[in-house]
This record gives structure tokens, sequence and C-alpha cells, in this order.
């Protein structure tokens, strides 16, 4: 009997944010959380800025963060759903049949060595798996930015200050996984553990206020969101973009995919 995708994973006026929905994929249970739509302040203000440039000078580099401003009133129409957890070896190898994770290989490490291409050919071979009407794809920048944040305003979706106890960061090594306490709407590692990458080639921030923003139609470097164990806290921020050449797969970059009901 064919599933009612509509009314499972449609739109709805009255689903909570983190209202969590399981499927099946292969043997394992895989948990989507609900993000709705939505308005939020994209990128960190002055005050934010400066203070991850002060921190940045103190750990002995010079980073400014401008690419993080102007921050602008972002609005998504649209809901989606997130996948709670980075997409990790065990179920790339469901959907994939082989794990490109060379260094440390445990089913429940986030997978990583996936090129920006590879990580949308996992979204497409994944939607074949899917309940028909449902579709995998990697978040926008905003869509990504706004689920981190997950109604916050602060540096971290927790508060200002950082905290060792919230996310992987500073150990160099992946983490399993859900090993830290999720966000408000039930996301883990949006700090820290690996990169994550989004659908968006990265461009410097518009002064005007969008809807459903995109990133450019074309450029040369995608953007990585979230930071990883290798990085700084003020690196981590929700507001925080680095670019990455789409080609390359590497240790510190993973993804995670959202669904969308067409």
């Amino acid at each position: 009997m064919e599933i009612d995708v509509t009314s499972l994973w449609g739109e709805s006026p009255t689903r909570p944010a983190g209202f969590r929905q399981t499927l099946k994929i292969g043997r394992r249970e895989y948990g989507f959380c609900w993000i709705p739509a939505g308005e939020f302040k994209m990128g960190c203000p002055e005050h934010e800025r400066k203070a991850a440039a002060d921190a940045s000078r103190e750990d002995g580099y010079d980073f400014t963060f401008s690419e993080e401003t102007p921050q602008r009133d972002v609005t998504l129409t649209r809901g989606f759903w997130m996948l709670e957890t980075l997409v990790t070896q065990r179920l790339f190898k469901e959907i994939m049949k082989e794990n490109p994770s060379v260094l440390h290989k445990n089913g429940d490490l986030p997978a990583v060595f996936v090129s920006h291409k590879y990580a949308l050919k996992f979204c497409r071979w994944l939607t074949k798996r899917l309940p028909r009407g449902l579709k995998a794809t990697l978040p926008t920048e905003a869509q990504w930015e706004y689920a981190c944040r997950a109604g916050t305003t602060t540096a971290y979706n927790w508060g200002d200050r950082w905290d060792d106890d919230k996310a992987n960061v500073g150990s160099h090594m992946p983490t399993p996984v859900a090993k830290y306490a999720p966000n408000a709407w039930g996301l883990y590692d949006m700090h820290g553990n690996v990169w994550e990458w989004t659908l968006d080639w990265i461009d410097d921030y518009p002064s005007c206020d969008a809807v459903d923003p995109t990133g450019p139609e074309r450029g040369k470097y995608r953007s990585i969101r979230g930071g990883a164990s290798n990085s700084y806290p003020c690196e981590v921020r929700s507001a925080s973009r680095f670019a990455e050449e789409e080609r390359w797969g590497k240790h510190d970059i993973g993804f995670r995919v959202l669904l969308t009901c067409e």
C-alpha cells in the first residue's frame, strides 16, 4: 500500500518545528526533523564579526569574517525536512554501495571524502529509494543557517559563549554522529565534527533582504558550513561560511540532506 506522502510529509501550519519522523532505508530507520517556513536574520551582526576576528588573532591567524556581512532579513516560504544527523558512512554505503571515507572507517562516523558532485549524486540515488513524491537534495546556505540557528540569534545555537561540551571542535578527530546534544529543532552536529556542503556557489551577500535566496548561478567555490573537529570555535558559529572547490572530497567535509515533498 502506497504511503500518503502529502499528508505525512507535506506542508502543515500546525506541525511544530523539530517534529521528527523516520524513514526506513535499508535495515535502519533514519530521523528527519521538520523545519517550518519562517523568517530570520542571516549573517552576523558587526559586534559578533569583530569578536570572531579578535578571537582568530588570539589563535594566531587573522581573519576578518567580512564574508558573513551584511546581515539581512531572509524569508523561507516553504518548510522542509532535514536529516537529523550528518550522512553516516553506513547510510552512504547503503545507497552508493561503497564507503569513500578512507581514514576512519566506522558506520556511525560522518561520510567524508565526498565531493560536492558526489554528494548530489547521493541525493539523486537516495531519492529513488524514497516514497514517491519525496526528493532529497542539499540545503541552500539560507536553509542550512536557518536550521542551525533553530530560532536563535546568538553566535552558536546555545548562546554567545563557546562551550567545549556542546560540539566536537579542536579534537582533530571525527566523532560518531549524535554524540553531542541536538539544537532546539532536533539537529545534531550543526557546529563542528565535519564541514557540510551546501547547494550554493559562494559569493558576497547582497545588502538587500531576500526571499528563498540561493547563491549565484555559477562560480568556482561551493559554500561549506558548520566547521569541523580541526576548526577553531570562531569558525563554527551559525553564520560562519567558507569556500571549497566542488570537485574535491576531503577528510573534514561531509554533508546532510533535506527532503522536500513535491
